[in-house]
């Protein structure tokens, strides 16, 4: 198998370039509609670690299930700004969405962007009171499941169990030694041991709703990456028609998507 061919997302969709374009255009507009968005919201210490909270009406009413999108770009490029188009959708059914930027390989290790991920999380807890549906698109799929498996109180003694109580990841990774032999894993400091240490798909399951989907159109290796973390985490997943790596988040935008449908679902059964 060609692990080069199979991982490398931006060599199989050459266009990609106009796909990243439009992100940024579409966030940009959302954040200038969105009824009440939240920019620049301080998570921790770092330049990088802020994330804009997105409102689904004017008085940010305070009961509205939440929900976390993690941006993707393979733990090494694009932040927060390039995902605020993804909180657009969901708002339009009620849900408030936290979209964070978080530091980047190869300043950082895999673990220190999870690590970041978690005190945005912790964040939110201790800002909203809210528990939270984790989703994100390609690193950030990887990172939203490993945040369902998070084991909270021992993270931080003041946070509730299940904080993360379900997830949707989007054309995630989440087994990282395949990684390993492709020009992917420069900069990501990974080692055969890290990289297991850092794929969901080997983690004991959570016990909690997960939800995989990927594009109908990207690799075989990650069609089965989706089958497989779903069958191990005994959740489900969907295979979205003709999408590629890209065009897989475009229903993300749309409140009357069925994607959106379901991830409004899993945002609303949050245990009270």
């Amino acid at each position: 198998m060609d692990l080069e061919a199979e991982y490398n997302n931006r060599a199989r969709v050459p266009e990609h370039p106009a796909h990243i374009a439009a992100w940024a255009r579409d966030s940009a507009a959302w954040r200038e509609a969105c009824p009440h968005a939240e920019l620049g919201l301080a998570y921790g210490q770092g330049e990088r670690e802020k994330l804009d909270l997105f409102h689904p009406d004017a008085a940010a009413e305070p009961a509205a299930p939440l929900a976390l999108f993690i941006h993707g770009g393979y733990w090494k490029a694009l932040d927060r700004g390039f995902a605020s188009h993804c909180a657009r959708g969901l708002n339009g059914r009620g849900v408030a969405v936290a979209v964070p930027s978080y530091d980047l390989c190869p300043a950082v290790t895999i673990a220190d962007i999870l690590g970041q991920m978690r005190a945005a999380c912790a964040f939110l807890w201790r800002r909203t009171g809210r528990r939270i549906m984790a989703s994100g698109h390609s690193a950030g799929g990887q990172l939203a499941a490993l945040l369902l498996a998070t084991d909270w109180p021992a993270f931080d003694s003041a946070l509730p169990d299940g904080l993360v109580h379900a997830a949707l990841p989007v054309s995630g990774v989440f087994e990282l030694e395949p990684l390993l032999a492709t020009s992917i894993a420069e900069g990501l400091h990974l080692t055969r041991e890290s990289a297991r240490a850092l794929s969901p798909r080997f983690l004991p399951s959570p016990g909690r709703p997960i939800h995989c989907v990927v594009g109908g159109a990207e690799s075989g290796e990650y069609l089965r990456q989706t089958r497989d973390m779903a069958a191990a985490w005994a959740g489900s997943d969907e295979a979205a028609p003709g999408a590629d790596h890209f065009t897989v988040l475009a229903p993300f935008a749309d409140p009357d998507a069925p994607l959106v449908a379901t991830a409004a679902r899993l945002a609303r059964a949050a245990p009270q």
